[in-house]
């Protein structure tokens, strides 16, 4: 053994290890084989949460009756239409309804029905009261004030049952309307249906040829003169 570390010339037969596998080496133009459809179908998601919608704020917006001009109604209304939507005022504003009802007429030998003013000189307004809405009706021509109201007090809105009064209803007349009346002028009626019903007044004029009576009654603590047919009204 000593000989032969000793010589030179000797040369042994190296040790193979055994063979071991090797791995593949990756080409560079290779691309991975993508996976199975069925490995990459994401999780199922938890279903939308439903969030409530926020509830609108309360309207601010009540009714008034407001003074104005008797026989340009029509008129002031569209002005401050106009007006509301030029100073961007929409919000503060709901509507004005000019409160009618209709009437018939014989004009030439016929019957002519219209429409008639329950209130003139007056407007029904739904807005919200404030200083900016004064402001602009004040300064609208022929708008005189918000009834009930003071320099110091902010007038006081109406009722839901004295809007509906005003803004009125359908009316049904009795299967016998009645002639001739049962009061006089100068009597004091009571109003029996329709609009005002319950409301006392005196009456001012019988109108023979058209079956009506002229009431003078008492609205928004002024005298107002309001045209009946004979049955919508009795004696007090």
């Amino acid at each position: 053994m000593a000989d032969d570390v000793l010589n030179p010339d000797h040369n042994p037969t190296p040790h193979v290890p055994p063979d071991v596998p090797k791995e593949p080496h990756a080409d560079e133009n290779s691309h991975p084989e993508p996976a199975p459809a069925e490995d990459m179908v994401p999780p199922p998601s938890s279903p939308p949460v439903a969030v409530a919608a926020p509830e609108p704020p309360p309207s601010n917006k009540h009714w008034y009756v407001v003074k104005v001009q008797s026989g340009r109604e029509e008129s002031i209304k569209e002005a401050i239409e106009k007006r509301v939507k030029i100073e961007g005022l929409e919000e503060f504003y709901g509507q004005i309804v000019i409160p009618t009802k209709s009437v018939t007429e014989m004009r030439n030998g016929k019957r002519v029905t219209k429409d008639q003013k329950l209130f003139p000189g007056y407007l029904m307004a739904e807005v919200e009261y404030n200083d900016r809405i004064l402001y602009l009706f004040r300064e609208t021509s022929g708008v005189g004030d918000f009834v009930g109201g003071t320099i110091h007090r902010p007038p006081p809105p109406l009722s839901q049952r004295e809007v509906d009064r005003m803004i009125g209803g359908p009316r049904e007349a009795p299967t016998e309307v009645p002639t001739k009346p049962k009061f006089d002028r100068g009597d004091k009626v009571k109003v029996t249906v329709g609009t005002f019903a319950g409301m006392e007044g005196e009456v001012k004029e019988i109108i023979e040829t058209l079956g009506k009576v002229r009431v003078e009654l008492t609205i928004f603590g002024r005298p107002v003169s309001v045209e009946h047919e004979y049955w919508q009204v009795e004696p007090v």
